[in-house]
This record gives C-alpha cells, sequence and structure tokens, in this order.
C-alpha cells in the first residue's frame, strides 16, 4: 500500500462502503438512534457484504484483505453514522481479532467463521468500573479448579455484549501472581449463556445510542481450562497489541465523523439563507469550514501512515497514538464547528450533525483517552515512564 494512494482493491471497497452508507444506513439511522435500538437489519446486510470479515484469512469464512480495508470501511460508515461504524470496529478488532491473532485452531475454528460472517458478533471485556485508563489494576479473577476456570468480577461499558446475536466475550482476568509480585493477568474465552455470566442493563449514554454496551457480571462463572486464549499471563501483553491496531481503527472512524461534519456543513451552507443570500457568501462561515477539511485531511493522512506501517511490519506504535490523537481531536473540533454552521438546527437531533456532535466526545475516550495517548508518544520518545 502506498502511504497516500488507494490500491484499486481499497479504491472499490471505499466506494462500495459508500454507497451502502449513503443508501441503505442514512435514510433509517436516525429512528433507531433516537429510539436507542439496535440496527439488527443493518448489521446483517453489513455482514452479507463481507465488512466483519475484511482482515481475515478465507479459511475462516474472512475476506483475505488487510486491516486497512477495515479503516477504510469504517471511515466511510462513520461519514454517516458512528453507532453503525462502532459496532463494525468492535466486532472486528476487540470480538474476533484476539482470537484471530492469540487463539487456539479449536477455538478459531469454532468461533471465528461466524464472527467474520456478521453472523454473530464478539466483544472484548477489559474495563471494570474502577479501572478506566489503569487496565492493569484489573480485579476480576479466575482461577482453575478441577480443569475449570472460575471467573469473578465486573467489566463496564463493553461493546458488542449484550445483543441477541452476541455469541462470546474474551475477558482479562487475574490468574495468579508473577515473579516479581504483580499480577498475571491472562484472556478467557466466555461464551453468551454460561452459567454465572450475567449481562447487565445497557447504559443511557450521551452518543453512540444505536451500538450495544453494557456491563458484564461475572459470579463463579465456570468455562473449560481450554477457553484460555493465548499464553497464560500474556493476556495483558496481548491486550496491548490488540489497542495499538484498535487506535488505528478508531482514528479511521474518527476521520469519518470528522468529514461527516464537512460534507454536512457544505451542503447547509448552500441552502441555508439569511441577510439577502446563502450562507456559503461568507468568509466566516468558509473559514470555518475550510479549517474543517484541513484538521481531516491532516487526520486522514496520520491514521494511512500509521496503517502502512503496520501492514509493512515496521513499529507503529507511537504513529498509531498520533493518529487517534489527531482524528479523535479533529472529530471534536468539526463536530463543536459544524453544530455553530448549523446554528439552531444543529442542536437539533432531526439533524446529522447534532447525533456528530453527541457521537465525537467518546473518541477522545475510547481505545485510551488522548491523556493515554500523549503518555504513549512521549515514551517512544525516550521520556521518563
Amino acid at each position: 500500500m502506498n502511504r497516500h494512494e488507494l490500491s484499486t482493491e481499497h479504491a472499490d471497497l471505499r466506494a462500495a462502503v459508500e454507497t451502502f452508507a449513503q443508501t441503505e444506513v442514512a435514510p433509517v439511522i436516525g429512528d433507531f438512534y433516537e429510539r436507542g435500538a439496535f440496527p439488527y437489519e443493518i448489521v446483517a446486510k453489513m455482514g452479507r457484504m463481507g465488512l466483519f470479515g475484511l482482515p481475515f484469512p478465507e479459511e475462516y469464512g474472512g475476506m483475505g484483505g488487510d486491516y486497512f480495508a477495515l479503516c477504510l470501511a469504517l471511515e466511510e460508515l462513520a461519514r454517516v453514522d458512528s453507532s453503525v461504524a462502532i459496532t463494525l470496529e468492535a466486532g472486528v478488532s476487540l470480538g474476533a481479532m484476539p482470537l484471530h491473532r492469540f487463539g487456539s485452531e479449536e477455538q478459531k475454528k469454532t468461533y471465528l467463521p461466524r464472527l467474520t460472517s456478521g453472523e454473530a458478533l464478539g466483544a472484548f471485556g477489559l474495563t471494570e468500573p474502577d479501572g478506566g485508563s489503569d487496565a492493569g489494576a484489573t480485579k476480576t479473577t479466575a482461577r482453575l479448579e478441577n480443569g475449570e476456570w472460575v471467573i469473578n468480577g465486573t467489566k463496564s461499558f463493553i461493546t458488542n455484549s449484550g445483543t441477541d446475536i452476541t455469541a462470546l466475550v474474551t475477558v482479562t482476568a487475574v490468574t495468579g501472581e508473577r515473579e516479581d509480585g504483580r499480577p498475571e493477568i491472562s484472556s478467557i474465552l466466555v461464551p453468551k449463556g454460561t452459567p454465572g455470566f450475567s449481562v447487565g442493563q445497557k447504559y443511557s449514554k450521551v452518543g453512540w445510542n444505536a451500538s450495544d454496551t453494557n456491563e458484564l457480571v461475572f459470579e463463579d462463572c465456570r468455562v473449560p481450562e481450554a477457553n484460555l486464549v493465548g499464553e497464560r499471563g500474556r493476556g495483558y501483553a496481548q491486550f496491548l497489541r490488540i489497542l495499538d491496531e484498535g487506535r488505528i481503527a478508531i482514528a479511521a472512524l474518527s476521520v469519518g465523523l470528522a468529514q461527516g461534519c464537512v460534507d454536512e456543513s457544505v451542503r447547509y451552507a448552500h441552502e441555508r439563507e439569511a441577510f439577502g443570500g446563502s450562507i456559503a457568501r461568507y468568509q466566516a462561515i468558509q473559514f470555518k469550514i475550510a479549517e474543517m477539511e484541513a484538521r481531516t485531511y491532516s487526520a486522514r493522512l496520520a491514521y494511512y501512515d500509521a496503517a502502512s506501517r503496520m501492514l509493512a511490519g515496521e513499529p507503529f506504535k507511537k504513529e498509531a497514538a498520533i493518529a487517534k490523537l489527531i482524528a479523535s481531536n479533529a472529530a471534536m473540533d468539526n463536530a463543536r464547528d459544524a453544530t455553530q454552521v448549523f446554528g439552531g438546527y444543529g442542536f437539533m437531533n432531526d439533524y446529522a450533525v447534532g447525533r456528530f456532535y453527541r457521537d465525537a466526545k467518546i473518541l477522545e475516550i475510547g481505545e485510551g483517552t488522548s491523556e493515554v495517548q500523549k503518555m504513549l508518544i512521549a515514551r517512544e520518545l525516550g521520556l521518563p515512564a
């Protein structure tokens, strides 16, 4: 992949998802959003398009593509709606990717075909009520007892965890103590319906209202010892790898929201008349939209670069953090400016920019806050931890 140009395959995919987003998502998603309803039919259509299988091998039902293809799809979906985009992002990078990267062959054959087809969704149980950004302070525990892991604890803010098509959640849990006295953290797969595993009521959220987010509770939840994902004690390191990749995906989603703000603002500026003509004539409006486009352009180049480094097998931790930081800032700034361009109408949920404004803030928090991204960048520059 050239760091600034799309291959024919990537360009065709981007165009196909753009058409899908504009024709299948845009006309109906506002109703789902306001009702707080999960858009099952839209998700099913994305599955039939192969979007959930984009970066996975064909032997597991995937499309044989790459992670950049996923990012392009996320950007186009988020130009219209972030709830749909985050459902895809979490289903792929957090639900299926841990199994693809670290799971046993049996786990892959059992679960990946359903996840890559979009028939089922997976979730990743990392965040805890008292943990937040300090994921290393995991309190959920899992002890081995008669060939089974017995899991106890609570996970919070878990996407795709309570839908009718959720099949599993991979959770991080303390499974012992390391030689240096720090907790040994491992990843364990828990199928939906396992006794002792319950899904709490969904959260009342500011944004992403057509996506699924729940608290998860484990009370003496028992799964086979073979449900360990990857090596025992490597769960923390595994999740760091997953988050590095996921930050590129969230950057792409953020760029999509930022671009959607530009698209809507340009359209509205031509349509809206005030003081004898369209507001597009006024330099104040032109400059505001020009700044929005500049932010979006810069953020897109940042995630393109991070993705290209990842695909080339080069170090990309710093670049992923930079992309996520820049893109989430661009999304938040553009959402604020787009709302200003729309004036009073921007404060109405009938308009897409109202949703964009509500959806933008979480992008500066999820999969690593902006403060965490700055910390990671500083460490990669050799500054003390």
